[in-house]
C-alpha cells in the first residue's frame, strides 16, 4: 500500500496554485467610476447650455450653432450612447415620486438644467445639446412644410406620450421612453430590429420633415415648450425692424415663425364669446377626458406584467389546472405565493385607477389649452416673429434675414423682444 501511494503521487501530483502573478490593486470601484462620469456629464451639459445661449443670443451664428449641434451628437449620442438623458430622466423623476427608489442628483440635474435654461433663454437645449434633435437636424435636406391642420393634431401625440411615460414610471410598470427610444440603437450600434427599423423610418422622414420626433413625439419637448412660453429672453429673428420679406418663414423647417395677421376692428361681442369658450371648454374637456381615463384604466393596467400574471394564476385556480402558461410555470419556480402576487396586483390596479383619470385630465387640459390658444391668438399688422414654444433656436432664420448682416455691422445686437 505505501508503494502504491507513492506511485499515485508521482503519476497525479497535487496542483500548484502558486504563481508569480500579483493581483492589481483596485483604485476605484466600477460604481465610483460611473458616478464620476455622471458628474462630468452634468458639467458638460451645463457648459453646452451656456455655449448654446451665447451662440444664439450674442454670436447669432448658424455655423457656430451647427458646430455645437455636431459636438453634442458626438458626445451625448455616440460617446455616452444616449444615456443619461434629460428625455429619459422624466421617468426617473416620476419613479422616485412614486416612492420606488431615490433619485440620483445627477439624474435630477439632467432633468432640471435644460428646463431652467428654457425659462431664461428658450429651447437652447434643442438647438445644440440634444443628440436626438441633432441626428434629425443633420439629415434634413429637402424640407417640406407641414400644414397647420395636420401639425396641430400630430403635436398632441407628444403630450400623450409624456402623460403615459409619467404614469407607467410612477406606478413602476415600465420605463416607456427608454423602451421606445428611436435613436439609441444608432448611438450604441446595436439593438432590437424593430427599434432600428423605427429609428430608420423616422430618420427617412426627417430628410423631408424637420425634426419629426422632436415636434410630434418628444415628451421632454412638451416641458421645454411650456417653459419657453415664459422665457426671460426670446429669440429675435432680426436685430432691427422687420421688412416682411418672408424669407425667415421660408427658411424655418419647423413651422415656428408666426406670420402677421390683420388687426380686425375690435368687436366686444365677439371677444365676450371667445372668453366664454375659453372658460367653458377647458373644464369640460378636462372632466370628459378624466372620465374616459377612468373607464380605460383596466385596459391600461393589463399592460403591467404583474396584473397579467395575477389573471393567469386566477384562471388556473378556477380551472384547477396549474402550469398552463410559461409565465405561471416561471412564477411557481420562484417559490413565491399567489397571495403575494394578488396583493401586489391590487396595489398596482389601485394606482392605475387613480393615475388614468389624471392622465385623461392632462390630455383634456392640453387639447383645451391648444384650442383656446388658437382662438385668442394675438394679431399683428406686420413683423415675423418666432413662436417661443415651437422655436428650437437653430439660427436658420438669422442666415436668411437680409437685415441681419447690415444691422450687425452697424449697431449692437437687439436680442430681446
Amino acid at each position: 500500500m505505501p508503494a502504491f501511494a507513492e506511485d499515485r503521487v508521482e503519476r497525479f501530483p497535487a496542483p500548484d496554485f502558486k504563481s508569480g502573478h500579483v493581483m492589481p490593486k483596485t483604485e476605484t470601484s466600477p460604481v465610483e467610476r460611473s458616478r464620476t462620469r455622471e458628474r462630468v456629464d452634468v458639467g458638460v451639459l451645463f457648459a453646452f447650455l451656456v455655449a448654446g445661449s451665447y451662440l444664439i443670443y450674442h454670436k447669432r451664428s448658424r455655423n457656430w450653432t451647427l458646430a455645437l449641434t455636431v459636438a453634442g451628437l458626438l458626445y451625448f449620442g455616440f460617446y455616452r450612447k444616449g444615456c443619461i438623458c434629460p428625455i429619459g430622466s422624466i421617468q426617473n423623476v416620476a419613479y422616485a415620486i412614486g416612492s420606488h427608489g431615490p433619485l440620483p442628483w445627477t439624474v435630477g440635474a439632467f432633468f432640471v438644467l435644460p428646463l431652467l435654461f428654457a425659462l431664461f433663454y428658450g429651447r437652447v437645449f434643442c438647438s445644440g445639446v440634444c443628440p436626438l434633435g441633432a441626428i434629425q437636424d443633420l439629415v434634413l435636406f429637402k424640407p417640406v412644410n407641414v400644414p397647420v391642420w395636420l401639425e396641430l393634431p400630430l403635436s398632441m401625440l407628444a403630450w400623450a406620450y409624456l402623460g403615459l411615460a409619467v404614469l407607467f414610471a410612477w406606478i413602476g410598470s415600465d420605463f416607456f421612453i427608454c423602451r421606445y427610444d428611436p435613436f439609441v440603437g444608432f448611438f450604441r450600434l446595436s439593438g432590437p430590429a424593430h427599434m432600428i427599423l423605427a429609428g430608420g423610418i423616422i430618420l427617412a422622414l426627417c430628410v423631408f420633415v424637420g425634426r419629426v420626433y422632436c415636434r410630434f413625439f418628444c415628451p421632454y419637448g412638451v416641458l421645454l415648450r411650456l417653459m419657453s412660453k415664459f422665457s426671460w429672453r426670446t429669440l429675435s429673428i432680426t436685430p432691427r425692424e422687420c421688412v416682411d420679406c418672408r424669407l425667415c418663414e421660408e427658411s424655418c423647417p419647423f413651422g415656428a415663425i408666426r406670420t402677421p395677421l390683420p388687426v380686425l376692428p375690435k368687436n366686444i361681442e365677439q371677444e365676450k364669446e371667445r372668453l366664454v369658450w375659453a372658460i367653458v371648454m377647458i373644464p369640460v374637456l378636462t372632466i370628459g377626458f378624466a372620465a374616459l381615463g377612468y373607464i380605460g384604466s383596466g385596459a391600461l393596467a393589463r399592460m403591467d406584467y404583474t396584473i397579467t400574471l395575477a389573471e393567469l394564476l386566477h384562471q388556473e385556480e378556477q380551472t384547477g389546472v396549474a402550469g398552463k402558461s410559461d409565465e405561471t410555470r416561471a412564477f411557481r419556480a420562484t417559490g413565491a405565493t399567489q397571495e403575494q402576487v394578488y396583493a401586489k396586483a391590487a396595489l398596482i390596479q389601485h394606482r392605475y385607477a387613480l393615475g388614468t383619470p389624471l392622465f385623461g385630465a392632462w390630455m383634456g387640459l392640453a387639447i383645451g389649452g391648444r384650442v383656446v390658444g388658437l382662438l385668442l391668438r394675438r394679431r399683428q399688422k406686420s413683423g415675423y416673429i418666432a413662436d417661443e414654444g415651437a422655436c428650437v433656436a437653430c439660427a436658420r432664420c438669422y442666415a436668411s434675414c437680409p437685415v441681419e448682416k447690415p444691422a450687425l455691422a452697424i449697431t449692437p445686437l437687439a436680442t430681446t423682444n
